[in-house]
């Protein structure tokens, strides 16, 4: 990863806070975007923003600022999911189809962790050609989503389209070759012409879902035509990575080539079709390699001061892509918990249990999950008692970041050969240092890291895969077992909790990612990861909160419609409808 060319840094500060300014704004064209609301100072209150857009299912951020910085924040799951109620009294054999479609971005993650735990339960080990076609889909699955997150969901965050339009072509074509020089070519004329299309229209198209000019994006208008060009190569490189799941999984979304005891695809594993995959591999791969990746170091360099912001001291990741049946020992990303910050040390899943003080279900009591009760009981929005319906989950009584920067830190930690090598790499790249990791940008570079990690491993496994090999274990159904399935989604630590009863699902219950990190307060009051992750946010305007959003984002909360944000000092609503 070639170091970016130094640049005026003082051009790159974010701008304090300013009183307001009473110059009349300039004319703009019937229909253009209008220039931005001035904001109040000190910005001081509650602000709230719901539901979250481009994300991924119904997430309200509330947050109290004062003299202008986040001092707490509260989140809230507003969309309740029962799955786990559905379940009960089926055949175990079939959760994984329902459990798979809890989500269309994850689609394959909760179908792998779902038969993995019927699996522990029955105490099938699938053969090797079945592990290595799910670590494949796996696989896949972490490229396509990474890919489609830090451009499509989360790079607005940073990028300031209008921007773009002043840009030079010919600079752009040069910064291009100087971040990347491998990369291909890009007709940035064409791309400025596409978006002022879009500008001149009264609206900005795709890029139109929440996203506000403001005094916090800071690139120059080349770098931000060149990210606008590359969100728009990313839309159609993320349908080629999506291809890949479906020549081993039948269709994507919701592969349907899983089976507990192993895979269904013994006619897709030939030559030709082996030869598919690695084509699709290989070019998912350049683009990572050449753009995604120098692209994280792009805004990492020019968004330094975000290094110091929205971090966590503790991480947990289960790991992934198990080498042998030898587990955890043979996970490629490796099992474990960090705590403040320190050393990595093994998983006790013992110690995992789930807080419902502050959750909209019935009960005090906190639970591991292989007792976990799911009894919704709605009681009204009060931040100060029951705001959500996301569960608190804790380890050894400590909320726990998961996710990209959890699995990096445990692997790094350990000294995970291919992770240490490429974060060390990122670091000496952007001259940041280890400890800054611990941050929002940190978080978003994490993503990248390991994407290009999971890559590389890709073609070592698609060589062992072997035709006509074998791909299924057989076995039979227990009367009365239970069983955890732990992996790895992209969004983070995933676990699923079966209890057989009479050969049927007697409980069965599920900690997502989300839930980990967007859980509310626990039993002991203390708050989430990204409830503590916002705290010392900084807020120029409350009715354009890109600071909160940025970090909100960068966990990757698994879209909604629109944004209402509520200035409760001023009693003013504001709101901005996504496309």
């Amino acid at each position: 990863m070639p170091k970016q060319k130094d640049q005026d840094r003082s051009k790159r500060k974010p701008p304090k806070q300013k009183p307001p300014d009473t110059t009349p704004p300039p004319t703009k064209p019937p229909g253009a975007t209008p220039p931005p609301v001035q904001p109040p100072t000190p910005v001081n209150g509650r602000v709230v923003i719901d539901p979250v857009t481009r994300i991924e299912g119904h997430l309200r951020i509330e947050v109290e600022i004062q003299n202008g910085e986040v001092v707490a924040g509260w989140s809230s799951g507003m969309l309740f999911r029962g799955v786990e109620t559905i379940l009960k009294g089926r055949n175990p054999e079939d959760a994984w189809l329902f459990t798979q479609r809890l989500c269309g971005v994850c689609t394959y993650v909760h179908g792998s962790s779902s038969v993995r735990c019927v699996e522990n339960a029955l105490g099938i080990n699938v053969p090797a050609n079945a592990r290595t076609i799910r670590n494949l889909q796996m696989g896949a699955q972490f490229l396509h989503d990474h890919i489609v997150h830090f451009y499509h969901l989360h790079a607005l965050d940073w990028i300031d389209i209008t921007a773009a339009l002043s840009a030079d072509p010919a600079k752009a074509v040069g910064l291009a070759k100087t971040i990347s020089p491998n990369a291909p070519a890009i007709d940035f004329s064409a791309v400025q012409s596409r978006l002022k299309t879009f500008v001149a229209g009264g609206q900005l198209g795709i890029f139109a879902g929440a996203y506000w000019p403001h005094e916090a994006y800071i690139l120059t208008p080349e770098e931000n035509l060149l990210l606008a060009a590359h969100y728009l190569e990313a839309l159609k490189l993320q349908v080629k990575a999506g291809r890949m799941h479906a020549i081993f999984g039948g269709k994507n979304p919701h592969p349907q080539s899983l089976k507990v005891g192993g895979v269904t695809c013994r006619d897709d594993i030939t030559t030709v079709r082996i030869a598919e995959f690695r084509s699709l591999l290989q070019e998912t791969q350049k683009f990572i390699d050449t753009i995604y990746v120098p692209d994280t170091v792009l805004l990492a360099q020019a968004y330094s001061e975000w290094a110091g912001l929205g971090g966590s001291d503790n991480y947990l990741a289960f790991g992934e892509f198990p080498q042998s049946d030898a587990e955890p020992g043979s996970l490629y990303f490796p099992q474990g918990v960090v705590l403040k910050r320190g050393t990595a040390a093994p998983l006790n899943s013992a110690s995992i249990s789930e807080h419902v003080k502050h959750s909209w279900y019935g009960g005090t009591t906190a639970h591991h999950p292989f007792s976990g009760e799911t009894m919704p009981k709605f009681t009204g929005l009060n931040t100060t008692d029951r705001y959500s319906w996301l569960k608190a989950p804790r380890y050894a009584g400590e909320p726990l970041e998961v996710g990209p920067l959890a699995r990096v830190m445990v692997a790094y930690k350990n000294n995970q050969p291919a992770v240490k090598a490429t974060v060390d790499g990122f670091l000496k790249s952007t001259g940041l240092s280890f400890d800054q990791m611990h941050s929002t940008i940190g978080r978003t570079a994490a993503r990248a890291l390991e994407t290009t990690v999971i890559a590389q491993a890709m073609g070592g496994w698609l060589n062992a895969l072997q035709a006509g090999g074998s791909l299924q274990q057989s076995w039979s159904m227990k009367a009365s077992a239970s069983g955890v399935g732990l992996n790895e989604a992209p969004r983070g630590a995933l676990g699923h909790w079966i209890q057989i009863e009479n050969g049927k699902i007697g409980n069965y219950q599920m900690v997502i990612p989300s839930t980990w990190n967007f859980g509310p307060r626990c039993g002991a009051d203390k708050p989430g990861p990204v409830e503590s992750a916002l705290v010392g946010t900084p807020v120029v305007d409350p009715a354009r909160p890109v600071e909160v959003l940025r970090t909100v984002r960068s966990f990757d909360p698994c879209i909604a419609c629109a944004v209402h944000v509520i200035d409760t000092r001023q009693d003013k609503i504001f709101v901005v409808r996504a496309a």
